[in-house]
């Protein structure tokens, strides 16, 4: 079985490399950006387990490792 994990700035924590990309991005012509977030995907493949265990499994390993809860949310989908 196969998890995503995306994982983005809350959207009270300043993103600097979101507004460099934006402000890349109106250098190249686009100019109605109104703004931009950027963030990460991890994808994790898993054995066996129920869709349920590897729903735990990864909530468990993104509490731990994969995101900083402080300051971003994250996403888990199960392929």
């Amino acid at each position: 079985m196969k998890a995503k994990v995306f994982v983005r700035l809350k959207k009270d924590v300043l993103d600097p490399q979101g507004k460099a990309i934006q402000g890349a991005l109106e250098s190249l012509g686009y100019k109605d950006i109104q703004s931009v977030r950027q963030g990460k995907i991890i994808e994790i493949e898993l054995g066996n387990s129920s869709r349920e265990e590897v729903q735990e499994q990864v909530k468990e390993m993104c509490e731990k490792l994969l995101a900083n809860t402080v300051i971003e949310d994250y996403e888990i989908e199960i392929l």
